[in-house]
């Protein structure tokens, strides 16, 4: 697999658990959570989603040949920015897990876009200081 679909599948497996507006080739629009995506066909499978006129429905499983676009409807959470942030604070000491969506600091501190899930002690209070000033900052932009 060459680098340019490596990061466009990564960038597409950012979406999965994200509301997204997917429109197909027949011009109906679906807006719902992105369940999961097939990488071999790009069909796409959403949850909780509506139809363009409103009406709600469970499910959605679209065939990726119809598919002609994919919106995301909230921006997706930037944790590499997050990662970098981090490594200025605590060098040599972040290592990042992008496609698995959380960052270990000094190996035993877990942080994800929804903030410390393990560690604690005053280097889990320094990085969730850190991860709460990133986050106010992406309110603000």
């Amino acid at each position: 697999m060459s680098t340019a679909q490596r990061r466009f599948l990564g960038e597409v497996s950012t979406l999965i658990d994200k509301r997204v507006t997917v429109t197909t080739l027949h011009n109906k629009t679906y807006t719902g959570t992105l369940m999961g995506m097939n990488p071999d066909s790009l069909s796409l499978c959403l949850a909780d989603a509506e139809d363009e006129k409103g009406h709600p429905v469970h499910r959605v499983v679209l065939s990726g040949n119809v598919v002609a676009q994919v919106l995301a409807v909230e921006k997706a959470f930037d944790i590499h920015g997050l990662a970098e942030r981090l490594e200025k604070v605590f060098p040599r000491m972040v290592r990042l897990y992008e496609k698995e969506g959380f960052i270990w600091v000094m190996d035993k501190i877990k942080v994800t876009e929804d903030g410390i899930v393990e560690g604690s002690g005053p280097a889990a209070e320094r990085v969730q200081r850190v991860y709460s000033q990133f986050i106010s900052e992406l309110k603000r932009a």
